[in-house]
């Protein structure tokens, strides 16, 4: 293959890609419209449910059993499948916020994402969090305003709502046509051409049918009453007058999202928010790496050779394989199976042998992939989150960031003879950024800690010790809710009774604290140290 071709292979293949993770808070129903993006793009024939009735069919993207009983998503999932003329790339995240750091780091992978809010809620406390951490990455965002076929807010209310509590203009793309039982579908303000939508008797588990006419032949004909139509007209009016105009570079640079309306579950308004998607995502774009000197380069997604990091590790997805795998986000390059990479942390090449695309834990051999794919590569113990790989070496992508723990505890195997597989299964798990494991700093051979930002992750630890290394673990909590890191000499640091001085897995230093003002206090006894919220 000549290099004209290869350079004119790698253009189009990238500009195929949509790479975004998929935000909320918890049951707003984001899992279950991953779902249906396997439905329309042909992957699955009969959608699951998030908590499937006996004999039915669970989700994809749950792959974990606790998932599956206890209806959330509790670790990122990766899954790529062709929709239509597009290649996706889909990371959905946990909702629940004792699972942000794993949220966070899956959105270090994403170009985009698409933010789902509950029609009847409006903006909720965990996505204002990942909100948050959008901007502060400059990710572009997209709202899928969901549950609109159940007692609702009122569509103008909740898009100022998005407006006044993330700081972000607001721009409907589509528009509901009714709400909770009357909800029937949605009209494109800018053309005032409907999408009238049919229940299925197999419910959301099948395609919803639709028809697409114009507004005025829709109250012709009598599918849309004269009573809706005309509170139609009054809420297009407002928006004319008073609502966002839309441009794709501001939507781009994060000053504007677009909005759909629709139902996850009965599908409606569902396909055309993918179609509006697949036009309006942004492609893999350059990434900011640092080279050996310090400074800052830009890697090219498509001129540069192959390159990846790491920002997910997950052992033991499937029992039939019983190994951990490392998700990769290919930044740029064409990645070839069996190739040969620079480890940048420890300097060694290491040949990529295994690598797969996953629908949930079922895995698909990877032979190439594209910027914007991200691929599972086994892992043989040589990596860790934020890892970098490349042909040619010389920079890293820059790391990701670690943020304190809020709880912290002391852990034990309830049955002393299965201790070599607790601990076999606590270290993988630390590995892996499930829980952090922490060593006194006074005495750094005493018993270590487990910590992790939310109790949740503690009762997935118990399952996931029990479940995978078959070692149960009881738990101790700690006092400890707050934490910060400090930089510098901690010999002469003034800490309130009752604190802790704690190491973590890099050896970086961290005060474990009982209340708030304790930060506070810290900072202000200490002037000459440096404090951090988190690091990297």
């Amino acid at each position: 293959m000549s290099e004209a071709v290869s350079q004119k292979e790698m253009q189009q293949e990238t500009a195929k890609r949509r790479t975004f993770a998929i935000i909320s808070h918890p049951d707003a129903g984001k899992t279950t419209l991953t779902e249906k993006l396997l439905l329309y793009s042909g992957m699955i024939g009969t959608a699951g449910m998030v908590r499937a009735r006996k004999g039915g069919k669970a989700t994809s993207s749950d792959w974990m059993s606790l998932e599956r009983e206890r209806g959330i998503s509790v670790s990122a999932s990766a899954m790529q499948f062709p929709y239509k003329e597009a290649i996706i790339n889909v990371l959905d995240t946990p909702g629940h916020q004792d699972f942000s750091e794993d949220t966070y780091r899956t959105l270090t992978a994403a170009d985009s994402a698409v933010m789902v809010l509950d029609a009847g809620k409006g903006v909720e406390a965990q996505t204002r969090k990942l909100f948050a951490v959008c901007r502060l990455r400059k990710t572009p965002v997209l709202t899928f305003i969901n549950k609109m076929d159940l007692p609702s807010k009122d569509p103008l209310e909740l898009l100022q709502e998005v407006e006044h509590v993330l700081g972000i203009l607001a721009a409907p793309i589509s528009w509901p046509i009714g709400s909770g039982a009357s909800f029937k579908g949605i009209i494109y303000p800018a053309t005032r051409e409907v999408v009238l939508f049919t229940k299925s008797d197999i419910g959301g588990a099948g395609k919803a049918e639709f028809k697409t006419t114009h507004l005025d032949d829709a109250v012709k004909s009598g599918e849309i009453s004269e009573e809706q139509a005309k509170t139609l007209a009054d809420e297009l009016e407002l928006l004319e007058a008073a609502g966002n105009p839309f441009t794709h570079d501001d939507f781009l640079a994060g000053k504007i999202t677009p909005v759909f309306f629709g139902s996850a579950l009965t599908n409606f308004g569902v396909e055309p928010f993918f179609d509006r998607f697949t036009d309006l995502a942004p492609r893999p774009h350059a990434y900011e790496a640092t080279d050996k000197a310090g400074g800052s380069v830009t890697v090219d997604p498509v001129d540069a050779p192959f390159s990846a990091y790491v920002f997910k590790i997950q052992a033991n997805m499937n029992p039939k394989h019983r190994d951990s795998m490392a998700f990769m986000r290919v930044c740029s390059g064409r990645f070839e199976r069996d190739m040969v990479v620079k480890h940048h942390r420890s300097n060694k090449e290491i040949r990529l042998s295994r690598s797969y695309s996953l629908v949930a834990q079922d895995r698909n051999t990877v032979d190439v992939a594209y910027p914007g794919d991200i691929i599972g590569v086994i892992n043989p113990g040589a990596f860790a989150i934020g890892d970098t790989v490349s042909m040619k070496g010389g920079f890293d992508y820059k790391p990701m960031p670690q943020f304190p723990p809020e709880i912290v505890a002391q852990i034990r195997p309830t049955d002393v003879l299965r201790h070599k597989q607790f601990d076999k299964g606590i270290t993988q798990l630390a590995y892996e950024g499930a829980v952090q494991i922490l060593r006194s700093y006074r005495n750094p051979k005493d018993p270590p800690l487990v910590a992790a930002v939310g109790r949740l992750q503690f009762e997935v630890l118990q399952f996931r010790l029990k479940e995978e290394y078959n070692a149960g673990a009881a738990i101790d909590f700690l006092p400890y809710r707050y934490s910060i890191y400090v930089e510098g000499d901690v010999k002469g640091l003034s800490l309130p009774m009752g604190s802790m001085l704690a190491l973590d897995a890099r050896d970086r230093v961290v005060v474990l604290l009982t209340a708030e003002w304790e930060k506070k206090y810290v900072q202000e006894k200490n002037p000459d140290h440096v404090f951090k919220d988190f690091v990297q």
